[in-house]
């Protein structure tokens, strides 16, 4: 996220870290990278920390879903993260766990803190540029996460498929009285209005896909979520490790895999050959499309709320407008 949320008082993130994890903040500075949760690189004279702040209203699912039901399922995914590197996948950056063994904390209503070593190193790609080896060395560890002990995945939640904020899609779709909430709030109406009805078709094909995966429940493993090249990196001594764990849960490989082959089919047979799962073309596509509705409600979901036209709105509004285009095209 570009920047801090106004109403997130530093001192009280300071104040919560020396609680919950001992740790002195000495020096504290924002981090503007990634997409979703906000970052902080925080120092207590001896040590340097990697702090994450989730907003605990996009871990929802719904617009009736509790802030607590949002904390759960971030609680649950962060935890499954901590199993997985307890079971010996030294390439999870798992959350530090405060001193009664907790993962995240809540911060105030609104927020919940993790704390992450500060692990040395650099993304390795330039955008979704991957090279062949790179995917190969990323499908090694999406395999090192469906084929974890049995153990690594009893915190985790089950992927029902839900698609978050899939309600504020379907109003908007449904049109009625625009609240004022902000300057993004009349145009998301205006843009929902003229393509309503294509993206009820969409959803309606997302639904077909989703009966169908159901009725394979037995392929079932434990996922990341998105092992995309944002959440990769090379460490300074080249090895590889896997980022943000907010996401984890048990569904089918393919929720790892669908933008992790090329178009060729050569990751897909190299996972086939290393797990003796071969995936489903169709499953594939229900995640690729899944993807895209999850972004659109969530952007929708923004605008829905009171918002102020921040640098992170504007970056949301002119991607909400590209793939409302590119997927009613």
């Amino acid at each position: 996220m570009l920047a801090a949320p106004a109403d997130l008082d530093e001192g009280a993130l300071a104040a919560v870290l020396g609680r919950d994890w001992e740790i002195t903040v000495t020096a504290m500075t924002y981090r503007p990278v990634g997409w979703g949760s906000h970052h902080w690189e925080v120092s207590d004279g001896g040590s340097r920390w990697f702090v994450t702040v989730d907003e605990l209203e996009t871990k929802r699912l719904t617009g009736s879903d509790s802030l607590e039901d949002g904390f759960a399922r971030l609680r649950a995914s962060l935890r499954s993260a901590v199993s997985l590197k307890d079971a010996g996948c030294e390439f999870v950056v798992a959350p530090v766990p405060t001193g009664s063994g907790e993962p995240t904390v809540r911060l105030g209503a609104r927020f919940a803190a993790s704390v992450f070593p500060l692990v040395a190193g650099q993304n390795p790609t330039c955008g979704d540029e991957r090279s062949p080896e790179q995917r190969l060395r990323v499908l090694g560890m999406v395999v090192g996460v469906h084929t974890a002990p049995g153990g690594a995945r009893r915190h985790a939640l089950t992927d029902e498929f839900a698609v978050p904020f899939r309600d504020q899609v379907e109003a908007a779709c449904a049109g009625g009285e625009v609240i004022d909430c902000g300057p993004y709030a009349h145009q998301v109406a205006e843009l929902f209005s003229e393509h309503a009805g294509a993206i009820r078709s969409v959803l309606d094909r997302y639904d077909g896909m989703v009966a169908a995966a159901q009725a394979l429940p037995e392929r079932a493993v434990l996922t990341h979520g998105e092992p995309h090249p944002g959440n990769t990196m090379v460490t300074s001594d080249g090895g590889w490790v896997l980022i943000d764990w907010d996401t984890v849960l048990i569904a089918p490989p393919e929720r790892d895999l669908w933008d992790l082959d090329p178009g060729d089919g050569s990751i897909l047979a190299a996972y086939a050959a290393a797990t003796g799962v071969s995936p489903l073309p169709e499953v594939l596509d229900l995640y690729r499309l899944r993807w895209d509705i999850a972004d659109i409600a969530y952007d929708v979901s923004r605008f829905r709320r009171p918002h102020a036209g921040s640098a992170d709105d504007d970056k949301s509004w002119d991607l909400l407008c590209s793939l409302v285009r590119r997927v009613c095209a």
